[in-house]
């Protein structure tokens, strides 16, 4: 049994991705190993789910490129906006007053 040549082209196809995700976004952090996995994933996936299809023009071999690179943004985005909402501050967090915060400003004489 042997896979081919398609999680290779897929990994190659995420990390491309991810690259031009970090040179917009300035940095990935402590993602970057996600964003790596999720793009090859995502990539995988798309040329398997093109391949199935037979909707993809742009080929290399038997790997479907579009479908692969717009599988591998799909996983970017995700793992982007996953990232973005488990930072948020519950909402009672931010109505609730600060405890050590004096009420009103002293105002001097």
């Amino acid at each position: 049994m042997s896979l081919g040549p398609a999680p290779i082209l897929a990994f190659l196809v995420g990390i491309l991705h991810v690259s031009v995700y970090i040179l917009v976004r300035g940095s990935a952090g402590q993602r970057l190993p996600i964003l790596v996995l999720a793009a090859f994933l995502g990539a995988w996936a798309g040329d398997a789910l093109a391949g199935r299809l037979g909707v993809d023009p742009l080929r290399i071999g038997d790997f479907h490129l579009v479908g692969a690179s717009v599988l591998a943004w799909v996983g970017i985005i995700s793992v982007a906006l996953i990232s973005v909402l488990a930072q948020r501050e519950p909402r009672d967090a931010r109505l609730t007053p600060d405890p050590v915060a004096p009420s009103s400003p002293e105002v001097p004489r």
